[in-house]
């Protein structure tokens, strides 16, 4: 029932969804108040959300940097997120998003000798079935590159970070209870809630945040501060997203 409801808030928080039904409420209403209003609600969505500089000075405040990888200490175990592949039907593949530099750096950790093992957490964050099963599917490929399986451990049950955290225990507890030494590796702007919640299920973890929209120094590009960007509407509902989770999470006790 949460990961339904969680969904629907999702989708009313989803800027897209302020910036259409304004708009379509002002050519459907007649009174000129309430068309007024909208009309106000529609420009004022399209003019924030679509301007970068200031999605980039929110997701300063929110993101959770991370160290150099030749800083990172050594660890057992890797925890990596899901919520990074599409899959595609068709040609029976993993299709890459943005969040895939989540087992892209866990590869490159893994290789370095940082972590000894590489944990995938996560099936599919999908209502319907989308024949996606994402821990599953990447430790398949993970193993085609020749990767050794006692280096992969998966559990894909889980749907969302909640979830994450709960069935990474169970696995961890049952089957590698004598592994102590966990760096969790998700995307910076999702690792403040993940850190949050992994604490809370007592897996004490340090994080290594990866694909991260801002760096510690200040640059922009003059198009930045001024030109839509179509993009960062959708960037902007990942980072008021993770916002509304935090809350909920807090208000239900799983951080």
């Amino acid at each position: 029932m949460f990961f339904i409801l969680s969904k629907i808030i999702y989708f009313f928080i989803n800027p897209f969804t302020w910036i259409f039904f304004s708009g379509l409420l002002f050519f459907i209403l007649k009174r000129p108040l309430l068309k007024k209003i909208c009309k106000i609600i529609f420009i004022s969505s399209l003019v924030l959300f679509s301007n970068t500089f200031i999605f980039l000075e929110f997701e300063r405040l929110w993101e959770i940097h991370s160290k150099p990888i030749k800083k990172v200490s050594n660890y057992d175990v890797g925890i990596v997120l899901t919520g990074m592949f599409e899959y595609d039907n068709e040609l029976d593949v993993l299709s890459c998003r943005r969040g895939t530099d989540r087992i892209w750096q866990a590869i490159t950790l893994y290789k370095l000798g940082k972590i000894k093992k590489i944990f995938i957490s996560g099936g599919s964050g999908y209502v319907f079935d989308r024949g996606l099963i994402e821990s599953q599917q990447t430790k398949d490929v993970l193993l085609k590159w020749g990767f050794p399986e006692k280096d992969i451990i998966i559990e894909k049950i889980s749907r969302n970070t909640y979830e994450n955290a709960v069935e990474t225990k169970k696995v961890l507890s049952r089957s590698y209870p004598h592994l102590k030494k966990f760096l969790l590796i998700t995307s910076g702007q999702h690792m403040r809630r993940s850190r949050a919640i992994f604490k809370k299920q007592g897996i004490e973890c340090d994080t290594y945040s990866t694909d991260l929209y801002t760096s510690a120094k200040r640059f922009y590009f003059w198009d930045q501060y001024f030109v839509p960007n179509v993009q960062t509407i959708s960037d902007w509902n990942g980072l008021i997203k993770e916002w509304v989770g935090y809350v909920i999470y807090d208000i239900v006790g799983y951080i």
